[in-house]
């Protein structure tokens, strides 16, 4: 454990962005308030202007502040805030653009009583480690609750085109040469948006998969979503793995190519999730479920494709992403993609999905995809493996801590969501990675001690 707080302290965390993002970045990193985001430029309704609830279901306040990162993940904070369904059960949110993941975890400390934010979207396990007080100023536990899981899909990991046609592509077996030779000079440098957590760890799985070592046989950097192509551009790197839009950009400015989708590392793996502080959430139970069935009925609306266009027209805006085009957007959303190497996909069961997928429910936070999430950070030497010990007994306790499902439950059936979307069971089961490995959650050593590349000895 003191390995793990010596060697991801918060001061090298900001040294390390700094130093790859740029001075851009540093407002939000180091803690100042975060930038507001209005929306598409139309006046919004307010939610004493629109509710039309119950008394009993009235939320306890009628604001929260949520942060967000300007990726295809936070699109079900947006759209319910763009559509009114915010407002729609009393609950005025107001969203807060977050310059980094390290402006998010800073801002989320202070809290919006000090001018920060009450939670919004995250990466995995984040809310877990800040719990645990692991990544958090003086290592202060700030207890957080998990509450939904806001995607599937829509990240992807981005080559620069210097290494077409080398190999490096989802399968690395042919490119074990180049990353050796690459080794003993300039390392193959490849970026994240910060440690520990999803990017890092999709990156990290495909790299072992292919038999790279990413500790041994790459050089790992922590960059900001929205400084990665520009940090491809100046060759500083190459590859990064990240959300959409920024995977598409790269290919549309001709920077790079797609290795890899993570849908095809793993179909319909759990991304990222609505959190919030704990405190929040104890003192305001029904203005949470008013959040959550907002999201809940964005996810639905996002997931009919029909309104997909729509839906990336209000995300490119100035406001939110701020990207030049909506076209950026719009063909990932059907599940179209241009690799940049020649290789096209067309299937909608690659695209971002918000409600449902294949195996189900996305919306629904599974406590077994939590706990892959921490077992990887056992791998990789992030966490201590007593959690995983005893079939993840450590891990399960904090996991019961910090995932919500019920709360999740609690505002879909108050919702009126059918009984058939509803999970029964806190875990989905065994998964399969698209290497063959297989991670069942009740037997979380066994996973680790399949897998050959891996940081702890077990």
């Amino acid at each position: 454990m003191t390995e793990f707080l010596n060697q991801f302290s918060r001061r090298k965390f900001i040294l390390t962005a700094g130093a790859s993002a740029g001075a851009v970045f540093l407002k939000g990193c180091l803690g100042n308030p975060p930038e507001s985001a209005g929306g598409g430029g139309t006046a919004q309704p307010t939610a004493q202007q629109v509710a039309n609830i119950s008394p009993e279901q009235k939320p306890e306040t009628a604001t929260v502040k949520l942060g967000y990162i300007p990726i295809v993940e936070s699109a079900p904070l947006i759209i319910a805030k763009e559509k009114g369904l915010f407002a729609k059960y009393g609950i005025n949110v107001e969203l807060a653009k977050q310059a980094s993941w390290g402006a998010a975890r800073d801002n989320l400390e202070i809290g919006s009583a000090g001018g920060g934010i009450d939670g919004g979207q995250w990466q995995m396990p984040m809310p877990h480690l800040i719990t645990e007080g692991l990544i958090t100023k003086g290592n202060q536990k700030i207890p957080m609750y998990v509450l939904c899981q806001l995607i599937t899909h829509g990240n992807g990991i981005a080559i620069a085109n210097k290494h077409l046609g080398k190999g490096v592509s989802l399968q690395l077996a042919g490119a074990k040469s180049l990353f050796k030779e690459l080794k003993s000079s300039t390392p193959f440098t490849a970026a994240f948006t910060f440690p520990h957590v999803n990017q890092d760890l999709w990156i990290r799985y495909w790299l072992a998969a292919g038999g790279i070592d990413p500790d041994a046989d790459v050089k790992l950097l922590t960059v900001p979503a929205a400084q990665t192509v520009a940090n491809m551009k100046t060759g500083t790197m190459d590859a990064f793995s990240t959300g959409d839009p920024w995977p598409f950009r790269l290919v549309n400015d001709k920077i790079g190519y797609m290795a890899a989708l993570t849908a095809e590392i793993w179909k319909n793996h759990p991304e990222e999730y609505l959190a919030m502080r704990a405190d929040w959430v104890d003192k305001h139970p029904k203005a949470t479920k008013a959040i959550l069935k907002g999201v809940m009925e964005a996810q639905q609306w996002l997931d009919n494709f029909d309104n997909r266009k729509e839906a990336a027209q209000i995300l490119a805006g100035r406001n939110y992403f701020n990207l030049p085009s909506a076209a950026i957007l719009a063909d990932p959303y059907q599940g179209k993609y241009d690799m940049g190497d020649g290789r096209k996909i067309d299937d909608k069961s690659m695209a971002a999905y918000y409600w449902k997928d294949e195996k189900g429910s996305v919306s629904y936070p599974y406590k077994s995809h939590d706990l892959w999430f921490i077992t990887e950070n056992v791998r990789w030497g992030f966490l201590p493996k007593d959690y995983i010990a005893n079939n993840g007994a450590k891990a399960k306790e904090l996991i019961n801590k910090v995932n919500r499902e019920d709360i999740w439950k609690e505002a879909a059936k108050e919702l009126g969501i059918a009984a058939a979307d509803i999970p029964t069971n806190t875990s989905r089961g065994v998964e399969e990675f698209f290497d063959g490995a297989k991670f069942d959650p009740e037997k979380p050593e066994e996973y680790l001690k399949s897998l050959k590349i891996k940081k702890v000895s077990i």
